[in-house]
């Protein structure tokens, strides 16, 4: 079945997201590993997707284990920079996508304090038909309910819908409902399966 709409996932497809990543080179690899070993920032982080507030959510762990209490507070005083680079090949396909009239969502696990932020870095996440931002849902991926709640919200059935996501228990719960998947291990790949279902021509995603 020709997708009627395609479903980019926004961390690691759109952006990327590598929180090791920032902390190796803010505070040195040992004592990034030490950190996420004696507190689960991942949990807080899930936190946050789930709907809790950013600021206080992040700060309240951070008074919680005061030994790492300036670098828990990173994960919001430079969030920012956590959430970078842009995929620019991911966010040119969408572009093409939508410039031909395909239907394109966001389906994020994503706080509704930090993307309203990251919104204003990066305008191309308001480009989306609609938007699915777990924090306003009140569920995250892969639970089968948000899921769920996009089919019931856009009302196309679920073999119509092509989803990427980078995290294969994303991808297998969309399987799960029926959805078309692609598991985003960079945009080429994403391009040249937009491309084989026939929704871009090769040029249209370069």
């Amino acid at each position: 079945m020709r997708p009627e709409a395609v479903i980019f996932d926004i961390g690691n497809v759109l952006i990327e997201w590598q929180p090791e990543r920032f902390y190796d080179a803010a505070i040195g690899e040992d004592r990034r590993r030490a950190m996420f070993e004696a507190v689960d920032l991942h949990g807080m982080n899930d936190l946050v997707d789930k709907g809790h507030h950013f600021t206080d959510t992040v700060y309240a762990a951070a008074e919680a284990n005061p030994d790492w209490r300036a670098e828990i507070r990173m994960w919001h005083d430079r969030w920012i920079e956590m959430a970078q680079p842009v995929i620019a090949r991911s966010v040119r396909l969408q572009s093409a996508l939508r410039a031909k009239g395909i239907p394109v969502f966001s389906l994020t696990n994503f706080g509704v304090e930090s993307f309203d932020y990251a919104l204003t870095h990066y305008p191309f996440l308001d480009d989306f038909d609609r938007k699915y931002v777990s924090g306003h849902m009140k569920v995250t991926k892969p639970d089968p309910e948000i899921y769920r709640m996009v089919e019931a919200d856009c009302g196309i059935a679920p073999g119509a819908l092509l989803f990427a996501d980078d995290r294969p228990d994303n991808i297998a719960a969309a399987e799960a409902r029926g959805w078309q998947t692609h598991l985003f291990t960079g945009p080429d790949g994403w391009a040249d399966c937009l491309v084989g279902h026939g929704l871009l021509t090769e040029a249209e995603a370069a």
